[in-house]
């Protein structure tokens, strides 16, 4: 990720609303373009005491505590928020969706639910240390899915234990949106296998785009290998050529191109 570029847009913003575009990994991120909370309040902070904001979400989730305090930030401003999952609203991505006071999710929109992982190393003792400390962050993630699910404590554990990808309707059903909005067409920001390989069970249709993807890239860094090797091969008659001139000339006679 460069350190100057974001992946959430600020649109639309008038004296009384904004409009915020958060479409792509919550977080640093090893694969590209992600969304940090200091930044992002940065941006919030810009926009001032507008009495609405429009929350559109695109994102497959990312980095828990950056994703825990850009819920916090949301749900202290004191605007009426309008969220709107337009794609999906994966992992913490699900979590800030839930600051909104009115959450639409459209029929053919996916929010998914999961325990959080990290990775680590070391001896048993640091490994425990993560199991414990990875409990306490899911317990505080249990606590806004509970806050806003009609299901129970137990049930929404063990919904993240399954990794649990809901259709608007069921998101609805289980009291996670308020609204079921209707199909819409979204252009798909966030495909990239890397991304999609953490998760067991992503819809298949966006892991068939995350795979198409990765074979465009394979093709464009196929050409780009052949057209190295091209480049190669010119610059090596270039010299060769240059070479022989040179040796042409300092014996006095003369050099034709072939």
């Amino acid at each position: 990720m460069k350190n100057n570029e974001k992946f959430w847009q600020i649109k639309n913003k008038t004296e009384t609303s904004a409009d915020i575009y958060l479409y792509d990994e919550i977080g640093d991120s090893w694969y590209g373009e992600s969304t940090s909370a200091k930044g992002f309040k940065k941006e919030l902070d810009k926009i001032g005491d507008v009495k609405i904001l429009n929350i559109y979400i695109n994102s497959p989730g990312g980095s828990v505590f950056d994703g825990m305090a850009i819920y916090n930030q949301l749900k202290r401003h004191k605007a009426q928020k309008n969220v709107y999952v337009d794609g999906f609203a994966a992992s913490i991505a699900s979590v800030i969706a839930l600051a909104g006071d009115k959450i639409t999710i459209p029929k053919n929109a996916y929010f998914m639910i999961h325990q959080p992982w990290s990775i680590t190393w070391g001896n048993a003792a640091e490994f425990r240390r993560m199991a414990d400390a990875l409990d306490t962050i899911e317990d505080g993630i249990l606590n806004v899915y509970e806050g806003h699910s009609y299901l129970s404590r137990d049930r929404i554990k063990k919904m993240m234990e399954d990794e649990t990808w809901m259709t608007g309707e069921e998101a609805f059903a289980y009291g996670f949106a308020d609204e079921v909005g209707e199909e819409i067409q979204v252009a798909a920001s966030v495909a990239k296998s890397e991304i999609w390989g953490k998760f067991k069970k992503a819809p298949k249709v966006e892991q068939k785009l995350a795979a198409n993807n990765l074979r465009d890239d394979e093709k464009k860094r196929e050409m780009k290998s052949k057209l190295r090797k091209m480049s190669l091969a010119l610059k090596e008659r270039q010299i060769a050529q240059a070479e022989r001139r040179y040796a042409a000339l300092k014996n006095g006679g003369y050099f034709h191109e072939q």
